[in-house]
């Protein structure tokens, strides 16, 4: 169970003083629920919410039961969880909450969001979009709200989901794309993949799907604290059957192996004797992003001579843009996460509508087509379609 929270009347202050609620209706808010076992958070959170007049809290529970029991008659777009709940708690009930109703996202705004990673990389990993710390005392501030709000929309707003998603590649052709029309003329020997919100889940699908037969290497960037890092890189090893490790300065990038950006560093690449060095590099990223996809993309160009591979999964915000145009200039590949199946299309979708990608697909069916072009196979990937 939560610690016990400050005394409410403090609180609810704070969050009345950050009111400032628009004025006029809002068409098609954001539904949101929370489900928190502590009232005074949910009081917080429902003042936090309700100040965006782009929004609404369609409900809230005191425990993960509840939430589910409410979720099957009750229409929700977002979820604010607590993880650490009586009962079967937050972690635990995530599946449940996720099949309750249809296309529903999962924030999960907990204290073990910081101080417990695995437990938190566990709800990503499972198919929460995104984290949040749920603030200690005194920490409900404007800035914190803002954030809140923005993670929402992000989340829930299915008027620029739908949006994008019509702006994706036509519907798939019977028979799978030929190697050409997926991987250009220069056949990738390494595969470099950036993520963010709802890039975990992604992620761990689409590792899944490959083989020991696809013995490149793997790069992979995803937004994250450093603190993760090291128990995103156990998971990742545990999800792929592949030897990971953190990339960290001097790091040598080995055929067969993943290598982890640390979350103190964008990881960049450089050639070395015919060997692929792993450098860590710290100056600010076009993005605001720490780690950025940009740097590793454009190193990658000059390092490996646009021989890569690189696949843009969900995510807000649109890093990995500017990199995967340098990329793409040098020869490099250039794949993406589909809307249906991202939890936040901003980073495949910058990448898809600059014109950028060969492919975009579910992260099942590019794993499968990363399999079927690069480890000599051929297979199906019909419920997709190439750019």
């Amino acid at each position: 169970m939560n610690a016990p929270a400050p005394p409410a009347s403090r609180l609810l202050r704070k969050a009345k003083a950050i009111d400032t609620r628009p004025t006029g209706p809002s068409p098609d808010p954001i539904r949101v629920m929370i489900v928190d076992d502590s009232l005074t958070v949910r009081t917080i959170f429902r003042r936090m919410v309700e100040s965006d007049t782009a929004m609404q809290v369609s409900a809230s529970a005191s425990s993960a039961e509840r939430a589910i029991a409410q979720l099957k008659t009750t229409p929700v777009d977002v979820v604010l969880l607590d993880l650490e709940m009586p009962g079967i708690g937050g972690l635990k009930a995530l599946p449940d909450i996720l099949q309750a109703r249809d296309n529903v996202q999962v924030l999960v705004v907990s204290s073990l969001t910081q101080d417990g990673a695995e437990a938190t990389l566990k709800a990503l990993s499972t198919g929460a979009a995104d984290t949040m710390l749920k603030p200690r005392p005194g920490g409900f501030n404007e800035e914190y709200r803002s954030q809140l709000l923005a993670k929402i929309h992000a989340l829930g707003d299915d008027r620029t989901h739908s949006a994008e998603a019509t702006d994706s590649p036509p519907s798939a052709p019977k028979s799978a794309p030929s190697t050409r029309a997926l991987i250009g003329k220069t056949r990738p020997e390494v595969i470099a993949i950036g993520a963010s919100t709802g890039g975990i889940h992604a992620l761990n699908l689409m590792l899944r799907t490959l083989t020991p037969e696809l013995d490149l290497p793997i790069l992979i960037t995803q937004h994250l604290p450093a603190s993760f890092i090291p128990v995103f890189a156990r998971q990742v090893e545990a999800a792929s059957r592949r030897p990971t490790r953190i990339a960290e300065e001097g790091t040598e990038i080995r055929a067969g192996e993943i290598s982890i950006a640390t979350g103190h560093g964008h990881m960049t690449l450089r050639c070395t004797a015919d060997r692929l060095i792993a450098k860590t590099c710290t100056q600010p990223a076009r993005s605001g992003c720490l780690p950025s996809v940009d740097p590793m993309l454009t190193s990658l160009a000059d390092a490996c001579d646009g021989r890569v591979l690189a696949i843009i999964l969900s995510g807000m915000g649109r890093d990995g843009l500017a990199g995967a145009e340098i990329l793409a200039k040098a020869g490099g590949t250039i794949w993406a996460q589909d809307p249906q199946t991202s939890a936040v299309w901003g980073m495949p979708g910058a990448v898809t509508k600059a014109g950028l990608t060969r492919y975009t697909a579910s992260p099942e069916d590019l794993g499968a087509a990363a399999m079927a072009h690069l480890a000599g196979h051929t297979v199906s990937t019909t419920s997709a379609s190439p750019s």
